[in-house]
């Protein structure tokens, strides 16, 4: 089981993004019946780029609401200050990704671990780097270590979890000292649950009853399926 020294003081600041739960450059779909915990947004793109949550404009016209989502809905076409709001979250959300993505590899032992197979194993702090696909399918996936320690997971290509696979949280982890920075896409199967922030460059694609306890952050795309999303949020 690699282990690291590597607490969460020396963590990725997620700026103003950390009001949202689900932020995207491109776009947010959604298959119904989802149940998301906390605000979404989506810019530069305009609110049109939401499909499935069957918004309803608030009165102040600066966010929507959703019968899918437990707190508000935003986009950059809203009234302002929503999105000047959105422009400052979404470069945070930018700058964020860069860091975790430039983290340096824990050590040796932390590179394409498994041969990029990484379910079933137990896994402590630090980070760990990969040039090949992330695959989280030979078993469910544990995050070991304190509230303080910090996992994070790089891939110039894109994390697989399998269907019936869950991520796994022991010793106290907390999903938000855990980052998934993929410059690809982070895709998860039907009946699978994950855990941690979820940095992508490109798609995020969540399949029919797989789950989230953390935040979805992609450059481009969203797509839900029938999932859950937990975060609670405000913004401010």
């Amino acid at each position: 089981m690699p282990s690291a020294d590597l607490s969460s003081s020396d963590g990725i600041d997620l700026g103003t993004a950390v009001n949202f739960v689900i932020l995207s450059k491109t776009g947010i779909t959604n298959v119904p019946d989802s149940v998301i915990t906390g605000n979404i947004g989506v810019s530069p793109i305009a609110a049109s780029s939401m499909t499935g949550f069957g918004l309803i404009m608030d009165s102040s016209n600066e966010f929507s609401r959703s019968t899918e989502v437990t707190g508000n809905v935003y986009a950059s076409d809203y009234a302002a200050p929503t999105g000047d709001k959105l422009t400052v979250a979404v470069y945070d959300m930018e700058v964020a990704y860069n860091d975790a993505a430039g983290r340096p590899t824990t050590g040796p032992d932390y590179i394409n671990i498994g041969a990029g197979e990484i379910g079933g194993l137990i896994l402590g702090p630090g980070v760990y780097t990969f040039d090949i696909l992330v695959h989280i399918s030979a078993g469910d996936l544990t995050f070991n270590g304190t509230s303080e320690d910090l996992f994070i997971i790089q891939t110039s290509k894109s994390v697989m979890q399998a269907g019936d696979i869950n991520v796994v949280l022991t010793g106290g982890a907390i999903s938000e000292n855990i980052f998934w920075v993929t410059a690809e896409e982070y895709n998860i199967a039907a009946d699978s649950h994950t855990e941690g922030i979820i940095l992508a460059k490109t798609a995020v694609n969540f399949i029919t009853g797989s789950s989230i306890n953390g935040r979805i952050f992609s450059q481009t795309a969203v797509n839900l399926q029938k999932v859950s999303v937990n975060i609670q949020t405000t913004c401010e």
